[in-house]
């Protein structure tokens, strides 16, 4: 007796999932095929990107090659601009840095054009925004107004920055160079009272102070 209705039973679920094939078989099939294409899809962007990865350290590397060889400037100012230009996330910033760096050497205007559209790009990382703001810097404290360099710098210069030593340094210069000895010695003694502050800033504080008038504050 059980076995009939053992087999009743069997029958019964056959005929569901009968009635669930042919009202939903067909969506199944459509899912299973979505399914794999989109695996694919990725698996083929992995390769991709992988691929891609590859080919832009090679080229950083080769425009890094030319820069370290004398008379190759314009190669490797043109090899870093491509690769910029083509690159993948994690390399333009840092070519276009390195650009910036190459054209340094013969145009720091065009030079700090470049840092400052690194220093503006939200895709590059914080600290390569930073390091753009920086090096834009050092080029301009001898020739911008200190009002420009303070715009510049005064947001690298805070206590938790990393570039705070060199920011503080490069603003108590612009100032003494402007005449503004008050900021000068506000950025000197800054720079002075930082406990993490490098020996060599000390020293060069200490004469900037001397020169404002104050004694350097350094210990």
């Amino acid at each position: 007796m059980s076995d009939i209705f053992r087999e009743v039973d069997e029958e019964v679920r056959r005929e569901q999932l009968k009635r669930l094939w042919d009202r939903y078989g067909l969506l199944f099939i459509v899912a299973a095929v979505l399914l794999v294409a989109a695996v694919g899809a990725w698996r083929g962007y992995q390769w991709y990107e992988t691929k891609k990865a590859a080919e832009s350290s090679a080229a950083y590397e080769a425009a890094m090659q030319l820069a370290a060889q004398d008379g190759k400037r314009a190669e490797s100012t043109a090899a870093f601009a491509e690769l910029a230009a083509k690159g993948t996330a994690a390399y333009r910033g840092l070519a276009r840095l390195r650009e910036a760096e190459e054209v340094a050497a013969r145009d720091g205007a065009a030079a700090v054009t470049l840092f400052d559209g690194v220093a503006a790009d939200s895709a590059n990382s914080r600290l390569l925004r930073d390091l753009a703001a920086i090096r834009a810097g050092f080029l301009l404290v001898d020739k911008a107004a200190f009002a420009d360099i303070s715009r510049r710098l005064e947001p690298l210069a805070q206590p938790s920055g990393p570039f705070r030593h060199t920011a503080r340094e490069l603003l108590a210069l612009s100032a003494w160079r402007s005449g503004d000895m008050a900021a000068a010695r506000r950025w000197g003694e800054a720079a002075l009272s930082d406990p993490d502050a490098p020996a060599g800033l000390r020293a060069r504080m200490d004469v900037l102070m001397a020169l404002t008038g104050e004694n350097g504050k350094s210990s």
